[in-house]
Parts: structure tokens; C-alpha cells; sequence
């Protein structure tokens, strides 16, 4: 009568661990394509947000030479926040404002800059700082 209780507990032991491993198997299996819909949906929604970070900095770039000062540096705002938080973006939006600072150069004489070409120079001194800093 033990041996038969030992062997039964044998089996089920066995039993148990065979349905343990199917179901790991089963859970894994199901899974796969949720994982691979979930990074889907991820590149998805990067794309989606660079698509709109695309379209800030283009919205951006066409109000630089709009007649009103808040306009302008609301521009120059929002490209100083993409160069910032888009790292492969800094360089184009601060070449592009080195550019556009450049192109309104001219003689002030005595009087200040106005308030968009200061702004502009603030933040590419905030760059060439940030760039000299070897953090």
C-alpha cells in the first residue's frame, strides 16, 4: 500500500509539473503578438509625436519673420525648447537661429537689439555654454 502512494504522489508530482509547463508554454505563446502589437503601437507613438514636433518646429521656422514681436518669440521660444528636448534636432534649430540673428544683423548704433535678436542671442550663448561644459 505505500509503494502505491509513493507512486501515485510520483504521478501527480509529474502531472502537475507537465500542466505547470504547458501553461508556461500556453501564456508565452499568447504572449508573443501582444508584444509585438504593443511595440508596434510604441513606434507608432513616436512617430506620431515627431511627426507633431516636425510640425511645431515648421510652424516655428514660418513665424520668425512674422511682423509681431510676441509672435517671433514665441517661435524663438518653442525652437529653444525642441533644440533642448530633441537632441538630434539642437543643431539644426540653432544653426537655423544663428542664421536668422544673422540675416537681421545690421548697426544699432547706440540703441539696444530688439527684444526677439537679444532672446536669440540668449540662447545661443545658452548653447555655446551647455557645449563648452564637458558634464
Amino acid at each position: 500500500m505505500q509503494s502505491w502512494i509513493a507512486v501515485s504522489e510520483i504521478v501527480r508530482n509529474l502531472g502537475l509539473a507537465l500542466a505547470a509547463f504547458g501553461g508556461v508554454y500556453l501564456a508565452w505563446r499568447k504572449m508573443i503578438p501582444e508584444m509585438r502589437q504593443a511595440g508596434s503601437a510604441a513606434a507608432k507613438a513616436e512617430l506620431d509625436r515627431r511627426g507633431h514636433v516636425y510640425e511645431l518646429f515648421n510652424r516655428a521656422v514660418g513665424q520668425l519673420s512674422d511682423d509681431r514681436l510676441e509672435v517671433r518669440l514665441g517661435a524663438i521660444y518653442v525652437l529653444r525648447e525642441l533644440g533642448r528636448d530633441f537632441p538630434d534636432l539642437a543643431n539644426p534649430v540653432f544653426e537655423l537661429l544663428g542664421t536668422h540673428l544673422r540675416e537681421r544683423a545690421r548697426g544699432y548704433g547706440e540703441n539696444e537689439p530688439p527684444i526677439d535678436v537679444q532672446e536669440i542671442a540668449a540662447t545661443l550663448r545658452m548653447r555655446i555654454a551647455k557645449d563648452a561644459d564637458p558634464k
